[in-house]
């Protein structure tokens, strides 16, 4: 089974202060044009997104210079509510390396979720490829300087906006490929999760 991961564009949640995405209808078959044509525009942190370290980080590395590596392999779902702790995220990576597969690369939380700067460093110092959230950013809402500095400092790539109420949790294999934007931030990605590892 595949579980699409993504919210829809022209409908996602947008991190208050942020351009929200336009669809324009650039040519219609029904107004005697020879095709259909619709353009765009967007933040590259609309939606679900990936950011890179060059999001708070002016010498880090930007989208396209990241291995697709980080976006692509094993990853561990883990449901939790509210502000995740040092000793929360250290329990996340025990399950998901107990599972087995690698998964505790990339840890995915479920749920309403705000990750502290004392959970950043557990994930940082284990040198995890991607922590992934549904909501538009990582840390709290009102001040998430210091947990993306301390993520994306140790190339932790983060994917936001995610939304996984209709997956349990376990391991799935994640498909997270961004974007190709040359020297930005942050890209827009379609989330998947394929759930055929559970099967093996």
């Amino acid at each position: 089974m595949i579980y699409d991961i993504t919210q829809p564009l022209f409908e996602c949640a947008v991190y208050p202060g942020d351009s929200r995405p336009e669809k324009q209808i650039l040519q219609r078959i029904d107004k005697g044009d020879i095709c259909n044509l619709t353009g765009f525009s967007m933040c590259a942190h609309n939606g679900t997104h990936v950011d890179a370290p060059y999001h708070f980080i002016n010498s880090g590395k930007s989208i396209d210079k990241i291995s697709l590596e980080k976006f692509i392999g094993n990853a561990y779902v883990a449901t939790h509510h509210g502000d995740v702790t040092a000793e929360d995220a250290e329990a996340m990576l025990e399950r998901a390396k107990k599972a087995g597969s690698g998964a505790e690369k990339k840890i995915l939380i479920k749920g309403d979720a705000t990750v502290t700067l004392e959970a950043a460093k557990v994930f940082a110092a284990a040198r995890i490829d991607l922590i992934g959230n549904e909501s538009q950013t990582v840390g709290p809402l009102n001040e998430p300087m210091a947990v993306h500095l301390e993520l994306l400092g140790a190339e932790v790539v983060l994917l936001e906006g995610i939304r996984l109420g209709a997956v349990p949790d376990g391991v799935y294999f994640l498909n997270c490929a961004p974007l190709n934007l040359t020297d930005t931030d942050g890209a827009p990605c379609r989330a998947v999760l394929f759930d055929d590892i559970n099967k093996n």
